[in-house]
């Protein structure tokens, strides 16, 4: 059965068109915590949930409307404030609590909200458990009895116990003393936590990102607009730069020359890093984006290497069927599973650090053997249900390019999962072949989804 509302990373649309709507995440609260409280430990005599969110002005209104819902099915209601996706998934963990709540539109616009679950185990809520409140959500709200209503707790410690958590993920025996390092956090939910982190662990950091106003999330800063860090990295004459995305489970780094590294690249420095200590578990996970270079480079170190679907649930859903530890995406979200439940952002950078501070190399050196193929990737705006890919016009044009390419490149077209958008993708050793390529599709695609 194909879900309603529930996409590939939870719920996301507008804020103020359905589902975003007060009135739409009060019932979900209350549909969420009739199915959450079917599933509850039948030692507990009640189910608790934690709500957390992202910086953005709409998380108030959403957070209201949810904790009115799940107290009206009975669920304790705990309240984190402003802190990162990953953040709820460990607090969920540690406080032994039934579901996280995640309220955020991770690398999207302020004016876009969304809402992910994590369950007890501090990883994406499984699909029959999406599927069963969808269905719950057809039914009609029915608060319980006075004596059957949930409470409220806000957790005053939440910031401080992730910030020590993430700590505890870098060995006890080193220490980013003598580094110089720019943080970037999107104006986003690590804005008043990231900095910390790096800073107790003995580095200098310069913290830009970090004045958040509601607004202003992933405006100019963060993973998807990198820009400011380069510049900022020059002008400190800092030895790296960090930049995380709005909710906090996205990476990307740039070295001293204000050079941008991927998620790709970081990846291969941490794996490399893991296999040279003996401490890499099987292989590494990618998904069809993975830059085909990565691919060729894990070949050459004999590492194993597969791609899942494009999403971190799928890479996750991978690395827990191989029995594997290492995965992610170039968009930056890295799963180290050794270290957390789910993909973290500076989780991710403190695992590019220990690969620097042991080898003591720079991050250009740690990268350097890995050299990307150019990649060309061209959101197409489509309306919602037009089948592009299906269309005999886009087809002979992915035959075309394949051709071009003469079998030393790529061509990957796929629907987004949180936008109305087709990405077009086609990378290979010949730039102006990659990017010729990918336009000429990229335009077939355009006048379909215009006539």
């Amino acid at each position: 059965m194909s879900r309603k509302y529930f996409g590939t990373d939870g719920i996301r649309g507008r804020v103020g068109e359905h589902p975003i709507t007060p009135q739409f995440m009060m019932h979900l609260g209350y549909a969420a915590g009739k199915v959450l409280a079917s599933m509850g430990d039948a030692r507990s005599e009640r189910t608790g949930v934690l709500i957390g969110k992202d910086t953005r002005i709409s998380g108030y209104m959403l957070e209201s409307a949810l904790e009115a819902g799940l107290i009206a099915a009975g669920i304790d209601v705990y309240l984190a404030g402003p802190v990162p996706t990953p953040a709820v998934a460990y607090l969920t963990r540690a406080l032994r609590l039934q579901a996280g709540i995640v309220i955020s539109a991770s690398h999207n616009p302020f004016e876009d909200n969304g809402i992910k679950f994590f369950s007890a185990h501090g990883t994406k809520l499984p699909d029959e458990t999406e599927r069963a409140i969808e269905a719950a959500l057809d039914e009609p709200m029915h608060t319980n009895a006075s004596d059957g209503l949930g409470k409220a707790k806000r957790i005053d410690d939440a910031v401080g116990r992730y910030i020590e958590f993430c700590k505890s993920t870098f060995p006890v025996d080193l220490d980013l003393r003598g580094l110089k390092i720019v943080v970037d956090s999107a104006h986003g939910a690590t804005y008043h936590i990231a900095r910390y982190v790096f800073h107790e662990l003995g580095a200098d950091v310069i913290a830009i990102g970090a004045q958040p106003d509601g607004k202003n999330i992933n405006d100019g800063y963060g993973a998807t607009a990198p820009d400011n860090l380069s510049i900022a990295v020059v002008e400190h004459k800092a030895d790296l730069g960090i930049a995380l995305d709005g909710d906090g489970d996205r990476l990307v780094m740039v070295d001293s020359a204000g050079k941008l590294y991927d998620g790709d690249q970081l990846l291969y420095v941490i794996a490399r890093h893991r296999q040279a200590q003996g401490l890499l578990r099987g292989g590494v996970v990618g998904t069809l984006m993975t830059n085909l270079a990565f691919e060729h480079a894990m070949q050459k170190l004999g590492i194993p290497f597969k791609r899942a679907k494009v999403g971190d649930r799928y890479v996750m859903e991978l690395l827990q069927q191989q029995g594997w530890q290492l995965g992610g995406e170039n968009s930056g979200h890295i799963i180290c599973l050794g270290k957390h439940s789910t993909g973290d952002g500076i989780i991710s950078a403190l695992q590019v650090l220990h690969a620097l501070m042991a080898s003591g190399q720079s991050l250009a050196e740690a990268a350097s053997d890995l050299h990307m193929y150019p990649q060309v990737l061209i959101n197409v705006r489509v309306n919602k249900g037009v089948d592009c890919l299906g269309h005999d016009q886009v087809k002979s044009a992915v035959a075309d390019a394949e051709q071009v390419l003469n079998g030393k490149g790529r061509v990957l077209l796929r629907p987004s999962g949180t936008e109305p958008l087709l990405r077009v993708m086609v990378e290979g050793e010949d730039q102006q072949l990659v990017e010729r390529s990918a336009q000429r599709i990229a335009d077939v695609v355009r006048k379909l989804a215009a006539s």
